[in-house]
């Protein structure tokens, strides 16, 4: 079997040191660089990697997959703080790259969360948004985090309100006239909000609500750990899909 060449960003960070143990034991996987702030992202100094997965910065995010492809591989992207903005740049620019290409073309793979079970709660839930009058997200992460809300809280809210509005749902009912800012933010039509506080990894409350009743769908991860086997999904699945994939539920068939 033919081994994916794989090279990481961020190699030095939490999450990207994580990802380069995980590539290195897994089978039909590479590791053959490790990149972290400063070093140049070029065919060169990629080694030949297939796949370049970024757990950088926000800030440093796009430019990074803009260099990615523009170095002939397909990118697996952790890094949260997308915007639809960001987001379409990235797919204007693999559509420039692939129109070129005779083989398939590069692709992208943008995942708010690589966790598996935080992956099916948000998927559930857009599922279970329709049925209930009221919806929010409350996301809790560890105070080093440096976007709020979280990609997965904005992934999730989005397939929420997604779902309400393809049900024909109202907006939910709230009488608040003062004080919004306690209400969190409004992430198309869905209140979201963060919490940071120490001790915490990354967790996710989705609050569903009908009079006399509530579901609650709550994922937690206890350690980065959790992440990796998502990650190793997507590093195999995006050498086969060609042009931008936003969300890992699409390589799990869940959608």
């Amino acid at each position: 079997m033919t081994e994916i060449k794989v090279a990481v960003l961020g190699a030095a960070g939490r999450m990207g040191t994580q990802t380069c143990a995980a590539v290195e034991a897994a089978e039909g996987l590479s590791l053959v660089a490790k990149l972290d702030k400063g070093d140049p992202i070029t065919t060169g100094s990629l080694s030949g990697a297939e796949v370049v997965v970024d757990f950088t910065v926000p800030s440093a995010a796009e430019a990074n997959v803009h260099a990615v492809l523009d170095a002939g591989a397909h990118a697996v992207v952790g890094t949260t703080g997308w915007d639809d903005a960001s987001r379409g740049r990235v797919a204007d620019h693999l559509d420039r790259i692939n129109a070129g290409r005779s083989d398939g073309g590069l692709g992208v793979l943008i995942a708010p969360n690589f966790g598996l079970s935080a992956v099916l709660a948000m998927t559930l839930a857009a599922k279970a948004a329709r049925f209930f009058e009221s919806a929010e997200v409350i996301e809790l992460h560890h105070p080093d985090k440096v976007d709020a809300p979280s990609g997965t809280a904005r992934h999730t809210a989005a397939a929420v309100s997604a779902a309400r509005a393809k049900a024909g749902l109202p907006a939910s009912p709230d009488a608040t006239e003062t004080g919004w800012d306690a209400r969190g933010a409004d992430v198309d039509g869905v209140r979201v909000h963060a919490v940071r506080l120490r001790g915490l990894v990354a967790h996710e409350e989705v609050l569903l609500g009908n009079p006399g009743e509530q579901l609650v769908i709550r994922q937690d991860s206890f350690d980065r750990s959790s992440f990796m086997p998502g990650v190793l999904v997507a590093v195999r699945a995006v050498v086969g899909r060609p042009g931008l994939t936003v969300g890992l539920e699409h390589v799990l068939d869940l959608t």
